[in-house]
């Protein structure tokens, strides 16, 4: 007598059922999230044509209220389930005069809907430095989200995020490089003009993230808000290795290729903004003979896409670049000084995140920097992290970030 037919287990055939399924439609998300970067890059390529346009600024743009907007328009290669716009924007500088500023908003679309009447927290991204050029701008650049360290993360807390160029950057203006107040007034000003397109549905509760120049710009918005944008809360601050202490910063790197490099930058920005009205603070009060031959052919290469021939010309002014220690002989010391964070204490928690090999903002520098926000009374936390370097820090400290922001962000 023939025994009964032996079927295969049911849970067995289930599960691989379901594994198939999964894989299916992991299949159809990478098929569609890579035609979606094919229509991203078609996009990013047919906005080059106009893009010299967009920068031109018209007659009247210093005529209006800071935060508001000269422009926008609305970009075709966008991240994933986002909208976004390139925008021009008014501002202030150090000494309350009008000034341009170019950037990004983004918002998520379908990603993360809201109810009617809801708005959106907004994040202001500072980039790291990029150089000081019109061109070194990254909303300039082909891809102008790139560079926005943590933007699939913040689209999917829901965030509308304004990255800023920073002044003097993408449009005409005065430099601003590592100028704390004028990049601070940028930022909320930002936030400001993210506001003033309907479609990003953006609201006041603002949380700030930078990255190193950007740490700078993100420290002197929180400052800065309750007296320059009371109309704005700002509900977190975090910031990725930042250039808070310019006296350590710069005293860590006088005879190295990293002090020649930020120096040509931000010495040439004092000069412009602070030599006119400040005794010895001119380009010739600072550099050697040799440097003041070379740093213009500096300024205008962008860092990132150009550091090879930036260290090229920088290198042979290794130990011969300054004549004086800015960080002991004024009026840079008193500059270095005004222009470093931590001079008042803001009233939202505080995230810091070190490399512990990074090696041009040292981990000494900001455990300092952190004690002394704790001093003034701040709420601080600081999230080392083993192997990450300056320029990988930002990147490995979002899955801490992400954890900190849910249970400080208020808001």
């Amino acid at each position: 007598m023939a025994g009964p037919s032996v079927a295969e287990p049911q849970p067995r055939r289930r599960g691989r059922d379901t594994v198939r399924w999964i894989l299916g439609i992991a299949l159809v998300l990478a098929i569609a999230i890579g035609a979606w970067e094919i229509v991203r890059v078609v996009g990013d390529a047919r906005e080059r044509a106009g893009l010299a346009a967009f920068y031109e600024q018209p007659a009247d743009a210093l005529d209006g209220e800071p935060g508001t907007l000269i422009r926008s328009e609305e970009l075709q290669g966008v991240p994933f389930e986002s909208r976004a716009w390139r925008v021009m924007y008014r501002s202030l500088d150090l000494n309350g005069q009008p000034v341009v500023v170019t950037g990004t908003v983004i918002t998520p679309e379908s990603l993360v809907p809201l109810e009617p009447g809801q708005e959106r927290v907004v994040l202001a991204w500072g980039h790291p430095t990029t150089g000081i050029a019109p061109d070194c701008a990254p909303s300039r650049s082909f891809d102008p989200f790139v560079l926005i360290e943590g933007l699939r993360l913040m689209l999917e807390r829901g965030y509308t995020v304004v990255a800023p160029d920073y002044v003097g950057m993408g449009t005409a203006g005065p430099n601003s490089y590592l100028v704390g107040r004028t990049a601070g007034n940028s930022m909320l000003d930002g936030v400001r003009a993210a506001r003033a397109i309907p479609e990003a549905r953006a609201g006041a509760d603002v949380v700030l993230w930078g990255h190193s120049q950007g740490g700078q710009a993100v420290l002197f918005a929180a400052q800065q808000a309750p007296e320059y944008s009371p109309e704005l809360t700002v509900r977190a601050v975090a910031a990725a290795a930042p250039a808070a202490d310019l006296t350590a910063l710069m005293g860590s790197h006088l005879d190295d290729i990293s002090g020649v490099t930020i120096g040509s930058y931000a010495f040439s920005a004092y000069a412009e903004i602070y030599g006119p009205t400040t005794p010895g603070a001119e380009l010739e009060d600072i550099l050697t003979p040799d440097a003041l031959k070379v740093v213009p052919t500096m300024t205008p290469l962008c860092l990132l896409t150009q550091t090879k021939e930036l260290h090229a010309i920088g290198q042979p002014l290794v130990g011969n670049f300054t004549q004086v220690n800015p960080t002991t002989s004024d009026p840079w010391k008193s500059l270095l000084e005004e222009n470093s964070a931590g001079a008042v204490a803001f009233d939202a928690p505080l995230f810091i995140a070190q490399g512990k090999d990074d090696e041009l903002v040292l981990p000494a520098d900001t455990v300092t920097f952190v004690e002394h926000e704790k001093s003034l009374g701040m709420d601080v936390t600081l999230h080392e992290v083993a192997g990450a370097t300056h320029g990988t820090i930002a990147y490995l400290t979002l899955p801490a970030l992400d954890l900190w922001l849910d249970s400080n962000s208020r808001g």
